[in-house]
């Protein structure tokens, strides 16, 4: 199978990167797609990934697992519209960071889509590629419970409920009745397309390494030492003499 010319699209993006590392990946995985058309389900995770963790890595490897994902793609976002937050740290840098952690797993693999957009990352853009890159491949988005509970007010809801189905990672014993007994009632149509997927290692947050990192305070063993050796190198979150 001859992959469209839109798939340069769905890969590409200007990360502010090594053009010859980002090749190098995106060739990968489309060479991966291509084979024997082995992949017919990808998983999609989105988000800031600021910095990516053990609890994203923890959900996409159960989402891969549970769902017969072909492979993961993460697309980190550029300008996320439901984040009111100034010092996200600049796009090559995270981006840096999920290459970093995912580099072991030849189930995940990286985008910039988002990163080469200009003005708000809307999902519903992002998915549209995504489906003119490979419409025979089933779509699985995978995104927190407390994201999912807020998808009627993403722009487009209903496009975006039709393109792909969703994948609500959630922390043991979280109750999901409300949310799935609002869905019923007011969306059935798209009542089997949204799944949830209980993940142990969702205690684990960005914004809680943030600020563990801004307080000198540890973050060994909460996200790949790969990651934790950027941020340390790079300064980031944190002031000249914090050390993590």
């Amino acid at each position: 199978m001859k992959l469209p010319s839109t798939s340069q699209e769905a890969l590409a993006g200007d990360s502010g990167l090594s053009s010859l590392k980002r090749a190098k990946r995106e060739a990968s995985f489309k060479e991966t797609l291509v084979k024997e058309n082995k992949v017919n389900r990808l998983g999609i995770m989105g988000g800031t990934f600021d910095p990516i963790h053990y609890g994203h890595l923890v959900a996409a490897e159960m989402a891969r697992s549970k769902f017969k994902l072909g492979k993961v793609l993460f697309i980190p976002s550029g300008t996320p519209p439901h984040k009111d937050r100034s010092d996200i740290s600049p796009a090559g840098m995270r981006f840096e960071m999920i290459v970093r952690a995912i580099q072991d797993n030849h189930d995940f693999d990286i985008s910039a889509l988002e990163l080469g957009r200009k003005g708000p990352s809307y999902t519903v853009d992002t998915l549209r590629v995504l489906r003119r890159t490979w419409p025979k491949h089933e779509l699985y988005f995978i995104t927190g419970t407390d994201a999912l509970r807020e998808i009627f007010s993403w722009r487009e809801a209903e496009e975006i409920l039709m393109m792909t189905e969703f994948i609500g990672a959630a922390r043991p014993g979280f109750d999901a009745s409300d949310f799935l007994l609002e869905v019923q009632r007011e969306h059935p149509e798209t009542q089997r397309r949204i799944h949830y997927l209980e993940v142990p290692a969702l205690a684990i947050s960005s914004t809680d390494i943030r600020a563990r990192v801004k307080s000198g305070q540890p973050i060994r063993y909460l996200l790949p030492e790969p990651v934790r050796l950027f941020i340390q190198q790079h300064r980031l979150y944190t002031a000249e003499d914090n050390i993590i």
